[in-house]
Order: C-alpha cells, then structure tokens, then sequence
C-alpha cells in the first residue's frame, strides 16, 4: 500500500528525490519548502524555490511557513496524517512535534558519509578537506543536528578535479534512488537503523564569504581543494590587473601541476600559478560580469603572460 507522505525540501538537490517518489507511486500530501525570495538584478521579484516550482507542476499542494515553531503550525502538520516526512536539505529547523508527527517519524536524506560532516555544506567541505570519497545516507531525525540512526548508505568517489558542482549533481540523483528504496522497505517493514559511531564526528560549518579568497601562500593541493570545494557557488576568487586596472577573478576549475616560483605567480602561458608549495593550472575562470571561460579564451582577452602575479 502508497504510503502517506509530506516532503520537504527547498533548492534544486531536492528535487530529483520529490521526482522520483511521485513515480513510484506513493501519495505525496504536501510539500513543505521555504517562502519565496526576493530575487533579480533589483531584487524585487519573488522566486519560488525549485521544489515549490516542482510540486506545483505535478499538482501537490505547498506550504512555505516562515517557522514550524508555532501551535498552530505544528497542527496543521499533524492533521496531515502522514506515515513518514521525507527531508532533503530543506532549510529549517524541525522541533521535537514535527518530527513526531508522522507515524513513522521523518527521514533525512544527507550528502556525506556520518557523522562526518554533519550540518549545512557537507558537499563543499568534503572537497576542500581534500576526502577521497563521499557519499548519501537515509537518517532518521532527532532534535540533534544530523545525529539520528542510520538506514541506508551509498559511497562515491571523488574525482581529484570534482568540484562540489559536479559532486552535487552526482549525489543528487544517487539520493533519490536511496530514498526510494528506503520508503519501499518502510512500506515492507524491513527498514532497519544503525547508530551513528560517535568518533570522527566532523561539522560542515556553512560557507563564509570571508574564506573564499585564495591564498596563494598555501600548499597546491589546498589551494586547488579550496577552488573546487567553492565551484562553483560562491566561488574561490583571486585579484589580478587586467588592462591597467585591479580587477576580481572568480576561479572554477584547476588541476594540479608540477611548478614552482613566488606564491600567486604566473608561471607560463598556460595559466599555470605558483602556490607557497607547487603549483596549479586555472582550467576555467570567470571575470567580474562575465560567463565562465577556459584557460586559453580568457587569456586572448586579458592579455596576462609570464611573471605577472596573482593576489
């Protein structure tokens, strides 16, 4: 029998997994999402999120409180009657009622490998802490932050140039297809939890504007962890002169290299930048107001050449 189910979910990694349960058949009563926001070059128009966005195409009604924190809220959600609520980066927090408002309580879906990188950028960090491999698990949740038994997991690898874009989209559908086996063993009575190991517990802080500058100083496997730990959203940024001026480049992608010279130097004509120890290729940059570019086009734009520096 479908099970009863609320979903919640905001940004655009949610919505393969609101997908894929509607196609396997289970009833979905609500949607839950953030309220939309201001969004455009003025910020005057409202955005939906793409989960509101989602749901509204296939005909399921949405909610988008501000709080779950209120009475009233948490009895609307309760009178839902729902057997599970299924939460992919949603965005708000979940009090004790809601969390026990569903029969079979709530389950998580979470980019990481518990307990490491439990919280907000698990994608992101797992990248510029330089990780070998990743992955998506089903948790049940508790009031704690991600602390809550384990009932599914999928490994990945990460690539040595994954960037946490890439990294996003590949998780994205693996967790949609977790999550639908895991509903599907709900439905059997065969889904079973392990508790989390409680060493190597690490947190996945959110990611500060303040700690995207690159640091040309430091070692090139960490400048190049930092790179496409933050590709591309915010984005790792360096400064250079372009055309007499000081101007803000954005830097997406880059690979290691052999190389060596004064941190945050440009070694050849190949955009290839010396760091406190080795050194990186820059494969794709973007200048202030402008699109993504390779290595080459941007150089027949900038003009920068050998010996000139990075700051």
């Amino acid at each position: 029998m479908p099970l009863r189910v609320i979903f919640m979910g905001t940004p655009e990694f949610s919505v393969p997994t609101l997908r894929a349960i509607t196609e396997a058949g289970h009833e979905i009563i609500a949607v839950y999402t953030q309220p939309p926001r201001a969004a455009g070059r003025r910020g005057l128009e409202l955005t939906p999120s793409p989960v509101q966005r989602e749901a509204e195409r296939l005909g399921i009604t949405v909610r988008t409180p501000v709080s779950l924190k209120g009475e009233a809220e948490q009895d609307a959600f309760r009178a839902l009657q729902a057997d599970i609520a299924v939460v992919v980066a949603y965005g708000l927090l979940l009090p004790r009622p809601i969390l026990e408002a569903p029969r079979s309580g709530c389950l998580n879906g979470h980019a990481s490998l518990l307990p490491r990188w439990r919280g907000a950028a698990p994608i992101q960090r797992a990248i510029m802490a330089g990780d070998a491999e990743t992955g998506m698990m089903v948790m049940r949740m508790e009031e704690g932050l991600d602390t809550g038994p384990v009932a599914m997991v999928e490994k990945c690898a990460i690539g040595p140039d994954m960037t946490a874009g890439d990294l996003h989209d590949t998780l994205m559908g693996m967790g949609a297809g977790l999550m639908v086996d895991a509903l599907a063993r709900l439905e059997g009575n065969t889904l079973t939890f392990t508790t989390q190991a409680t060493e190597g517990v690490t947190y996945a802080k959110k990611i500060d504007k303040a700690e995207t500058r690159v640091d040309w100083t430091r070692p090139a496997g960490e400048v190049h962890n930092h790179i496409r730990g933050l590709s591309p959203f915010p984005g790792a940024w360096c400064e250079t002169g372009i055309g007499g001026r000081m101007e803000r480049l954005k830097l997406l992608r880059s690979t290691l290299v052999e190389g060596a010279g004064e941190p945050g130097g440009i070694l050849d004509d190949r955009l290839t930048v010396a760091c406190g120890s080795g050194a990186i290729r820059l494969v794709e940059v973007q200048r202030a107001g402008g699109k993504p570019a390779g290595a080459q086009e941007f150089l027949r734009g900038a003009k920068l050449e050998k010996g000139m520096k990075f700051s």
